[in-house]
């Protein structure tokens, strides 16, 4: 779906949030976990604000996106919501949204072997900052 770079930035992350969504729900439950409050409790680790800011910021600074994929988070990023963030700051939640417009960019393109990375990616370094609170 190659019209999907015309798709504005708030369009993209509806999308991106559902498919990561899934693919976090997918990972606890093949890690063994199956009662579903604590599932909440756990994908809440990953898919809240300040884990997606927490996530994208970090990707950013390993450069660990392409030039296109930038564009992508920005465009989700600068997009004009007509929501307010709750429990966290409107940077934070304008950097989530831009994490999720990627999310959904990739999806919409086709981009399975990119998402996939980018999706262990974010799991892997969710796992590290937990391990360091212990």
């Amino acid at each position: 779906m190659k019209e999907s770079t015309l798709l504005s930035g708030l369009t993209l992350a509806y999308i991106g949030d559902a498919v990561y969504e899934v693919y976090i729900r997918d990972y606890l439950i093949q890690s063994g976990y199956t009662r579903p409050n604590q599932l909440h409790k756990l994908a809440t680790n990953y898919v809240s604000a300040k884990a997606q800011h927490f996530l994208i910021e970090e990707m950013l600074a390993a450069n660990f996106l392409l030039e296109t994929e930038i564009a992508m988070y920005k465009r989700g990023r600068n997009a004009k919501s007509h929501t307010s963030a709750k429990n966290t700051s409107v940077f934070t939640y304008r950097s989530s949204t831009g994490f999720e417009a990627l999310v959904g960019y990739l999806h919409l393109t086709g981009q399975k072997e990119r998402l996939d990375e980018f999706v262990t990616w974010a799991i892997q370094k969710i796992g590290e900052k937990n391990e360091t609170k212990k």
